[in-house]
């Protein structure tokens, strides 16, 4: 999945803020987040897929904190996006202007 699927769903825009700074258990947040595990999982799988979280193997516990390179490639789809737009934006408004609007 990509990353703007990823946090389009309110929940896995949780889970990515409960591990922002520090590293959880999937257990602490499927409470913090009110989930069952297997849906919790599910949505760390999601998060893990799109590389927006690493995991990492502590004993029987599965630790999960935020991958900074995978919000990268965020922030530049969606920059690209914005940056699209607000080019298309300006050249109407400069249009507009031209033409004594």
């Amino acid at each position: 999945m990509d990353p703007v699927q990823a946090i389009a769903n309110p929940t896995r825009r949780a889970i990515l803020r409960l591990v922002w700074e520090q590293e959880l258990p999937a257990s602490e947040i499927a409470a913090r987040v009110d989930l069952t595990a297997p849906a919790t999982s599910q949505h760390l799988r999601v998060l893990r897929d799109a590389d927006l979280v690493a995991v990492r193997v502590d004993a029987n516990r599965r630790l999960y904190r935020i991958r900074l390179e995978g919000l990268e490639e965020l922030r530049s789809i969606l920059e690209s996006f914005w940056t699209g737009r607000l080019a298309s934006l300006k050249r109407a408004a400069e249009e507009m202007h031209a033409d004594g609007g």
